[in-house]
Order: C-alpha cells, then structure tokens, then sequence
C-alpha cells in the first residue's frame, strides 16, 4: 500500500481498513498519504465515510483505490469481494477500473513472514462502466468484476518455478 503511494495517478485516494492506522509508523504514513480509514467493525460509520468519499469524488474529481476483497489472501484464489466499493462506485456514476496483481504465495512464506526472491505482475484490466447502473444493479457488476478479476488473477499466478522464486535464499521478513 505504501508504495503505491508514489505510484498513484494524481487525485487518487486509498480506502483502508482502520486497524492500519494502529500500526505505528506505516498508520502515520497512510494517514499523512490521505488514505480514508473505514471502521468495518461498525458498518454505519464505514457507510458515512464510504458517502463521504463518493461525494467527495465528484465535487473534487477524486479517484478512489480499494482492495474489493478486504483483506489479506494467502489461498492463491480470489476472495468473495465486499460490496462498499460498487456502491460507491454506482453512487458516483463512475467506471471501475480493475487492476490485478499476481499471486505472491510462490515467494512469501505466511507462516515465517519470510519473502524469498520473485516477480509480481500487475495487470490493469477495461474499465466497466456503472453509468445508468442502480442499487439493484450492484450484484450483477460484483459478479462481473470479480469475474474479470479471477480469470486474470489465476492467468498471471504462476507456481514458484516459473516465477523466478529461489528456495530459501535471501529471504528477509516482510514489514
């Protein structure tokens, strides 16, 4: 997350969760970087911040990136994505651009928090369009995006031969 900060398009904004904010310096850095906090545990204020930000898309011509799944993912599958994205998303009558990274189980030990050497491929995908779309719609656009999404996820996930992964050499502990 943090170094998609420096990569970001002007006027784009992240979406946390808000027990990031916690984590000493990385939650200090994501705040001063102008991610907006969601409090998932407390869906009222999660859906305040979420209308906060979709008007704030339209009046400040924002960009908004959000992790539709919610949090980390250690299966090599996609998981079900959370709804809070496509709301805002119909809400501000703009188009959902996905962007796919690959897998990293192939060089990230979760059990140690030991990376080893490999490549992470990003693929950003056709933006799907949500203008005229409503409420009723949000499945339907859930359903598709996550779609798109897998079938591009599991196409760059390769196993850890192919994707430079060196067993146990140079592994460093993930921050």
């Amino acid at each position: 997350m943090m170094g998609l900060m420096e990569i970001l398009p002007e006027r784009c904004v992240q979406i946390a969760k808000r027990e990031l904010l916690f984590m000493g310096p990385v939650g200090l850095i994501m705040y001063l970087g102008g991610v907006f906090f969601i409090n998932r545990q407390r869906s009222s204020t999660a859906m305040t911040v979420m209308a906060e930000v979709g008007e704030r898309m339209v009046q400040e011509n924002l960009k908004v990136w959000i992790y539709p799944e919610g949090t980390r993912n250690n299966t090599g599958d996609l998981l079900p994505f959370k709804k809070g994205a496509f709301y805002l998303a119909v809400q501000a009558q703009v188009p959902i651009i996905p962007v796919v990274y690959s897998s990293f189980t192939s060089f990230y030990d979760p059990r140690t928090k030991l990376f080893t050497s490999g490549t992470i491929k990003v693929e950003v995908l056709d933006d799907i369009p949500t203008s005229g779309l409503t409420v009723d719609d949000i499945p339907q656009l859930m359903d598709t995006c996550h779609q798109a999404m897998r079938t591009t996820f599991l196409r760059i996930s390769k196993a850890p031969q192919e994707n430079g992964a060196t067993a146990g050499t140079g592994a460093q502990p993930a921050q």
